[in-house]
């Protein structure tokens, strides 16, 4: 209305004045319904519009997140239904029309955002991984793609998101073809794991980016062949030899960083000699992060970004 609370504004502008309530409506909360008493507002340009409720509004977006988080857990219309009803009580559920309709429209928000033109992004990094999620209670976990990018100005974005049955080379290679008909250009570095099909795909899409090899992921393989004896140490020497490198980024950042790979080479080869090879086997795409700003390299290294699941810290360390 243009005013202060209790300011009074006369002449010939008085904009509006308050006139009693409209009709009391209830809002459906996670906490049951709650009755809402809209004021109602004569001579105005605008009708009355809460800044917590909107204009309308019957249920609030906590219920709405409520129902999608059952709904992605394969919980149907009706045992959702049944579930709010039995949690919340009758009259705080929702019909199955209306859970079906809050589902629907995310099905709408995901095929814009997997459809979305990419060409105007421009991405320094972009990490590619898989992560393995359940679909269904007791199903086996399957594979979902995803891309996620750090543009020229510092901004994270998720770029794509795929279900897969496996991360295959066929698989890879659809979801590189979507980021093609999206126009998706080339980033300077792309960080990913090891998996052939995966490899293939970056490849192919873009031949002219670096490639850095998830320094966690190759961890995780080697660990499995030491003794839980050594694990810790093992890691920790492992770590030593890409954190505190003080040369500049380039050459000799890189060979600095092959310097101490000698050293950690001479004290586990003789113990551990399949997990020392695991790693420096393909050790030059586990350096390539050396070449990009100093500042960069802890977050460039691996794709913890994406599968940050809690096997993989345990299996890793903090990193």
């Amino acid at each position: 209305m243009g005013r202060e609370r209790y300011e009074r504004r006369g002449g010939d502008d008085p904009a509006g004045y308050r006139n009693g309530h409209q009709s009391p409506v209830a809002v459906k909360t996670t906490m049951g319904p709650v009755e809402l008493s809209r004021p109602k507002l004569r001579d105005t340009d605008e009708r009355f519009c809460s800044q917590l409720f909107g204009t309308g509004v019957t249920r609030t977006a906590a219920l709405e997140a409520l129902v999608i988080s059952a709904w992605v857990r394969g919980l149907s219309d009706r045992d959702i239904e049944a579930a709010l009803a039995e949690v919340l009580g009758a009259e705080a559920a929702l019909s199955r029309s209306t859970v079906s309709r809050i589902c629907s429209q995310l099905r709408d928000e995901f095929v814009r955002f997997s459809e979305n033109d990419l060409s105007k992004l421009r991405l320094d990094y972009l990490y590619l991984d898989g992560a393995n999620f359940k679909m269904h209670e007791h199903a086996r976990p399957e594979p979902v793609l995803v891309a996620w990018g750090i543009d020229t100005e510092g901004h994270p974005h998720l770029v794509a998101m795929e279900a897969a049955t496996s991360e295959s080379a066929d698989a890879w290679g659809d979801f590189r073809a979507g980021l093609k008909s999206r126009c998706l250009r080339a980033p300077l570095l792309v960080i990913s794991d090891g998996a052939p099909g995966l490899i293939v795909a970056i490849e192919v899409q873009f031949p002219q980016s670096l490639r850095q090899r998830c320094v966690i992921h190759r961890l995780r393989n080697a660990a499995a062949k030491v003794s839980t004896g050594d694990l810790d140490s093992f890691k920790s020497d492992w770590w030593s030899v890409f954190d505190h490198i003080e040369e500049p980024p380039g050459e000799r950042a890189v060979s600095e960083c092959l310097r101490r790979l000698d050293g950690f080479r001479a004290n586990w080869e003789k113990a551990y000699p399949a997990a020392v090879a695991c790693l420096v086997e393909d050790f030059a795409s586990l350096g390539v992060h050396l070449r990009f700003p100093a500042e960069h390299w802890r977050r460039i290294r691996h794709t913890n970004l994406i599968s940050s699941a809690p096997s993989a810290r345990r299996a890793a360390g903090p990193r």
